[in-house]
């Protein structure tokens, strides 16, 4: 029975989210196309569950792919009441099983995980007296994971090799395979396990010890899985060990935003949730809240027929999901925008420089009237393509950031201003907040003005001023000690706080983020399509990637793409997907 304090839960949802929410027991799909609020309807639902007393927190665990977004989802969880609900990733939830029952099951501690496994393969290979470069130990490494995470034995996988798997070109079939087989052997002689088998081991000892499966399945009864788009055979295998034959699952998403098939990714099982699921519900949100019409009609057109897409519906009054200014609750009706709207615009440029400049300069004048940084992002599909940008931007004298370089919490200025806010907060407890923080910050060179121009320095205070920005938004009465737990819990998943600059990304990193303004650079044939994307799925996998790419725009969205590449003098044509998507050119620049 639910009660008006539960109710009141559903409240900010809007009728699809509702259904949703209340969905609680038995197999759930919810198809949740892009912006339209899928973390917003699944932490919702877990309080629900929560406040009927039809789940017990303890009882109820949330998967997902990323320590940031388990970070998030916990974060979403703790003020609507269900902050003692389990949300990981699902090798961190493997990890733990794996190292709760080694002890009971094998007896002694848990193997070591390796850090660095082409230096394992690097060994492995020198013992078959193989001389291997980098690159190639690296798509060894790669071979090495999609093998595992497709579920496959070495035997498997040999007949997949022989067929259609694309080798280094330095190896032969057999030599792959005598290479991983040295590499298993060799971990197993150092008691050592690789990533992909944590997941693997502790799948293994669900199904085959009877004590294990029956307290994994007494500990955890409900599961919802987000982004179960992305799953793999593997992490299905698992999943369907945790479950048993128990059919409490609710799973979250969007067969449009599959972009990791080249790792193991599935749709599949998503798309076939129903048919492997008698009796399922399913629930499907399209209303789009994050970005403008202009922009939700280009990612529609783009994804026109395709298996599983949905058809998003603007909602007018945009509010964001996910932001890098802040975690801000999708569905707000005040939410505002520094970003004028604008109609998405393909821009073509001679060259890869010019095409950077032109970003560059388009980018300064949008800061110049008043776009907070770190409103705007500059997405591309390959790292390689940031080079003339990062020099265009610092030409310009724009702040900028490239996601998935080293982490807010890995840089040394950060490590030391969190360990000196620790060391102070056990001393410090009657001071407001901002006094206790500004000050341990102010002697590692934080003040509150911001330093002219850009370099070393400037980028230090940025970081600084995050932690402080971290401070400010913290809820009034937060002792010093409670910020600082906040701040190693953040370190501890990589929950990564806002920075004022521009961030650069590749298609891939963006996807779960969004910016007011997004600028797409590169979008033409070789590049997106890259070139060696091959048959209709490979370039359906690019087409789904320009899809996240153009969804994560709220109000201005600006494509564009070079005749001429730098590499070569490499004469370009522009995207097939750029007509597809009727986003009128601007022609040459």
């Amino acid at each position: 029975m639910s009660d008006g304090t539960s109710d009141d839960l559903l409240d900010a949802l809007d009728p699809q989210q509702r259904v949703a929410a209340r969905s609680l027991l038995g197999p759930v799909c919810i198809l949740a196309g892009a912006g339209t609020g899928k973390t917003r309807a699944i932490t919702h639902r877990i309080a629900y569950g929560v406040a009927t007393g039809v789940y017990s927190p303890n009882r109820v665990m949330a998967l997902t792919f990323t320590s940031r977004a388990a970070a998030e989802l916990r974060t979403r969880l703790r003020p609507l009441g269900a902050g003692g609900v389990a949300a990981r990733t699902f090798h961190s939830a493997a990890l733990a099983q794996l190292n709760y029952f080694w002890p009971q099951v094998i007896g002694g501690e848990a193997p070591r995980i390796v850090d660095n496994k082409a230096k394992a393969i690097a060994h492995a290979a020198e013992l078959l007296k193989l001389r291997l470069d980098t690159a190639t130990l690296r798509d060894v490494a790669g071979e090495i994971e999609w093998r595992k995470v497709s579920n496959m034995s070495i035997a498997d996988y040999a007949v997949a090799a022989r067929s259609s798997r694309v080798l280094p070109p330095s190896l032969s079939v057999d030599q792959m395979i005598e290479l991983q087989e040295r590499y298993e052997a060799l971990k197993d002689e150092r008691r050592q396990l690789d990533f992909e088998d944590v997941l693997l081991v502790t799948a293994g000892m669900i199904e085959t010890e009877a004590s294990v499966a029956f307290q994994v399945r007494e500990q955890y009864r409900f599961f919802v899985v987000d982004e179960y788009q992305d799953v793999s055979p593997l992490q299905q295998h698992l999943l369907d060990q945790w479950l048993g034959d128990r059919r409490d699952l609710c799973v979250v998403g969007d067969a449009s935003q599959t972009i990791y098939s080249f790792a193991g990714a599935s749709a599949g099982y998503l798309l076939e949730f129903g048919s492997r699921h008698p009796n399922s519900t399913v629930v499907t949100l399209e209303q789009n809240y994050r970005s403008r019409p202009p922009i939700v009609a280009a990612a529609n057109r783009l994804m026109r027929g395709r298996a599983g897409a949905l058809t998003l519906h603007a909602v007018e009054q945009a509010a964001p999901e996910v932001t890098t200014a802040a975690a801000v609750d999708q569905g707000a009706p005040d939410a505002t925008t520094s970003v004028p709207a604008l109609e998405p615009t393909v821009t073509a440029y001679p060259n890869d420089f010019a095409e950077a400049e032109g970003v560059a300069a388009a980018i300064a004048r949008l800061i110049a009237e008043g776009t907070p940084p770190q409103d705007i992002a500059v997405l591309y599909r390959l790292n390689a393509q940031s080079a003339p940008l990062e020099r265009a931007l610092a030409d310009a004298g724009v702040v900028y950031q490239l996601r998935g370089a080293t982490r807010f919490f890995d840089q040394p200025d950060i490590k030391r201003a969190v360990m000196e806010l620790r060391a102070a907060s056990v001393s410090i407890s009657d001071e407001p907040l901002f006094k206790s923080v500004s000050d341990v910050l102010r002697s590692r060179g934080w003040a509150q003005e911001a330093p002219e121009g850009t370099g070393a320095v400037r980028d230090r205070w940025e970081a600084l001023n995050a932690l402080m920005g971290l401070a400010e938004g913290m809820p009034p009465g937060t002792t010093f000690r409670q910020f600082t737990d906040e701040l190693m819990e953040r370190q501890s998943s990589q929950h990564e706080p806002t920075v004022r600059a521009v961030t650069l990304a590749t298609l891939h990193s963006s996807k779960g983020l969004e910016w007011p303004a997004v600028f797409i650079l590169g979008v033409a044939e070789g590049l997106l399509p890259i070139s060696h994307a091959e048959g209709l799925a490979g370039v359906d996998e690019e087409r789904r990637l320009l899809y996240v790419g153009i969804t994560r725009a709220r109000d201005r969205l600006a494509l564009s793409w070079a005749a001429v590449g730098s590499r070569r003098n490499t004469e370009r044509q522009p995207s097939r997907f750029l007509e597809e998507t009727g986003i009128r050119s601007q022609g040459a620049r």
